[in-house]
C-alpha cells in the first residue's frame, strides 16, 4: 500500500510587485509612495505599478521605464502608474500614467513605437492617446 503526501505553499492570489522602471534623476523633495507609506526617492530605485510618483516645492525627478520611456517632473507635481506592461513576444504592451498634477515630460519609448495607441497619459480633464512623441503637459492643482 503506498500513501502519496502533497506537499506544497499556499500562496496568495496576488502576484508579486514587479519593477516597471528605475529613477535616473532626483533632487530634493521627491518620494514615491508604495503602498500608502512615502519613500524618499534614490537613484536606481525601482518603480512598480501602482506608485505614486511625488514632489514637492523644490522637487524633480526623472524615470526611466522598462521600455526606456522617459518620464520627467518639475515641483509640486504628482501622478499614478496605473498600467505597465512590456512583453512583446506576448504581445502585451500597455502603459498608462494618471498624471494628477503639475509639470510633465514625456519622450516615448518602445511600448508607443510597438503598438501606437497603446501608452495613455490620463488627466482630469482628459486624457492624450501617444504615438511615438516627446510631450510636455501641465496639469493645474484643482
Amino acid at each position: 500500500m503506498f500513501f502519496f503526501v502533497l506537499v506544497g505553499s499556499t500562496s496568495s492570489s496576488q502576484a508579486a510587485p514587479v519593477s516597471v522602471g528605475i529613477v535616473r534623476s532626483v533632487s530634493t523633495d521627491a518620494y514615491i509612495l508604495r503602498d500608502k507609506t512615502p519613500v524618499a526617492a534614490k537613484i536606481n530605485m525601482k518603480v512598480m505599478v501602482g506608485d505614486v510618483v511625488k514632489t514637492g516645492p523644490t522637487g524633480s525627478i526623472g524615470l526611466i521605464f522598462d521600455d526606456d520611456t522617459l518620464v520627467s517632473m518639475g515641483p509640486n507635481s504628482e501622478f499614478v502608474v496605473e498600467d505597465f506592461h512590456f512583453n512583446p513576444s506576448e504581445k502585451q504592451l500597455s502603459f498608462v500614467l494618471r498624471l494628477i498634477q503639475g509639470t510633465f515630460s514625456y519622450l516615448s519609448g518602445q511600448i508607443s513605437r510597438l503598438v501606437p495607441g497603446a501608452v495613455r497619459l490620463e488627466t482630469p480633464d482628459a486624457t492624450i492617446g501617444m504615438r511615438g512623441t516627446h510631450v510636455l503637459v501641465k496639469v493645474e492643482e484643482r
